[in-house]
């Protein structure tokens, strides 16, 4: 009597569903490391890989460079043998699932950038193996994960669906919201075909509140660029308002509040000095390109992003006209930029509005200094020309000794009574200064 195989799946599904399964990580920043986190709460071990080998040299020594990811989860992970980090990527036939979660920036002409995907799925290409699951969780446009990289992983020799199996699942994290973690909230999943869903709904519900899963890789990958294109769209509206209501001498922050009572039909957005973060101000283009692509335009969502690239400028004009009004030019005075990272109280600096201000201001002659306690030296940019400085301490000395101090991020361990009271001029971009009466002459909202 013959017996018949379980299939690949089975078996990978199996190691799944009993926790055995070792999950690898590709790409160990502000997704990777919290998605780990989500895993090995979950009851799975985890192996993390990454090409930048300090990353690898401070996780094995037990030493988080992610401020909300505490060092002491690191060495709790290892000293239960749960987690392990490499920088050896013909290590990653060892994973049973493979999760890649590598930055997908744009060019120069501020097309998709694709290379670090691209690049990755090479790697796993030569290391694949039958029975493993790759889960791409980089924000992309719809057709990535079909087009893009399965034909790289079809070059291993083996069948998707039947030797190895594919899907996308786009992270959803929010840095520096106590709220909301790796593990509550909901997952979007979307597989190749029904095996490779199945295999990636079991693994994501090991580690997360609640599964969603959608019918194809596309429709996962256009969810991602939808929640960010709606957050895009609707901040550069609220940008356009604080121009137009400010000409006006309305003030928009008291605007939103009031509209905000209502109980239906309203979602508050705030206005800025520019759009930030790895998701927000790139979605929208990864969207518009794969419309000039088809031969379509997304003129509403091009106009969103023409208007949030504005707000720098704006910013920087607005700062201009206080500082007239001192009589003094940009040039020469002594700026300090309050807050480099791109949103309150996280250490990321990823297309942080403080870089195209600190560039503008370089470029009109200003000198140029910054506070951020989160960022204690400005790293280097990739699109951004800006000064290798480190972070000032916001001492009265401090604020006393600039022409002007222009609040990039609202930072909540900022001493706003303390900025007001004893810098000359303060140009505040996020409504930081709201509840601080005294020296409320010296404010200018922008």
């Amino acid at each position: 009597m013959s017996t018949v195989s379980p299939s690949m799946s089975a078996i990978t599904l199996e190691k799944i569903q009993d926790k055995t399964a070792l999950v690898g990580v590709v790409g160990l920043g502000y997704v990777g490391l919290p998605l780990i986190h989500a895993f090995i709460r979950g009851g799975l071990k985890c192996i993390g890989y990454d090409i930048d080998q300090k990353k690898i040299d401070s996780l094995q020594e037990g030493q988080s460079y992610i401020e909300h990811i505490p060092s002491d989860w690191i060495q709790q992970w290892q000293s239960e043998e749960k987690f392990e980090a490499t920088a050896e990527m013909s290590r990653l036939s060892e994973a049973d699932v493979v999760l890649i979660c590598v930055p997908t920036p744009l060019s120069d002409s501020r097309d998709p950038d694709l290379s670090y995907v691209e690049g990755t799925t090479r790697w796993v290409s030569k290391a694949l193996r039958k029975g493993q699951l790759v889960v791409l969780e980089s924000t992309t446009y719809p057709g990535t994960t079909r087009d893009v990289m399965l034909p790289i992983l079809e070059q291993s020799g083996l069948k998707v669906e039947e030797d190895f199996f594919l899907a996308y699942s786009p992270e959803r994290e929010d840095p520096g919201n106590p709220d909301f973690s790796a593990n509550s909230i909901p997952k979007v999943v979307g597989g190749y075909g029904e095996k490779s869903l199945e295999l990636a709904t079991a693994l994501y519900s090991n580690a997360v509140v609640q599964v969603v899963p959608v019918s194809s890789c596309e429709v996962a990958e256009a969810c991602k660029i939808l929640e960010n294109t709606y957050r895009g769209v609707n901040i550069a509206m609220v940008n356009e308002l604080k121009v137009l209501f400010q000409k006006l001498g309305i003030d928009v922050w008291e605007v939103i509040n009031a509209a905000k009572t209502k109980p239906f039909g309203f979602q508050a957005f705030y206005p800025g000095p520019g759009l930030g973060g790895h998701c927000i101000p790139i979605d929208p283009f990864y969207l518009s390109w794969l419309a000039r692509k088809n031969e379509l335009s997304t003129r509403f969502i091009e106009l969103a992003g023409e208007i949030n690239t504005s707000m720098p400028l704006y910013v920087i004009t607005r700062l201009a006209e206080a500082l007239n009004e001192m009589g003094k030019p940009i040039r020469g005075s002594k700026i300090g930029v309050l807050g480099v990272a791109y949103k309150k109280d996280v250490d990321d600096p990823r297309e942080s509005p403080s870089f195209k201000l600190m560039e503008l201001l370089q470029e009109r002659g200003a000198v140029l200094s910054y506070s951020d306690p989160h960022i204690p030296v400005l790293p280097a940019m990739r699109h951004y020309d800006v000064p290798r400085l480190a972070s000032e301490d916001l001492t009265p000395d401090y604020l006393a000794s600039l022409d002007c101090a222009l609040i990039a991020t609202d930072h909540s361990s900022f001493d706003y009574g303390m900025i007001v009271k004893h810098a000359p001029l303060v140009v505040d971009t996020r409504n930081a200064t709201v509840d601080i009466d005294e020296g409320r002459e010296k404010v200018v909202k922008a």
